[in-house]
């Protein structure tokens, strides 16, 4: 199983403990934790269901191509980790 990973600054706001998820897709992990905790969609993904801007999705250490559908693969030996996007100047 694919396991999920969601960084601290998330967790301020939602308990997220990591996870092992059964998925074959970026989308398919990320609604696995939907499940858990429904509040966490809004704060993840925009209306149209991509992920917003001020986030950053990796897996195994590549940021994830798919920003729109999420379509990127993962395996069972994936790690996925959902992280705030940083900016400054």
């Amino acid at each position: 199983m694919a396991h999920l990973f969601f960084a601290a600054s998330i967790q301020r706001h939602f308990a997220l403990p990591e996870r092992d998820v059964a998925a074959r897709s970026v989308g398919e992990a990320l609604s696995a934790a939907f499940v858990d905790e429904p509040r966490l969609r809004g704060y993840i993904l925009d209306d149209q269901g991509a992920l917003r801007r001020h986030l950053v999705v990796f897996v195994d250490g590549r940021p994830v191509h798919d920003r729109q559908r999420l379509s990127d693969a993962v395996s069972e030996a994936s790690r996925i980790y959902v992280v705030q996007a940083l900016s400054g100047g």
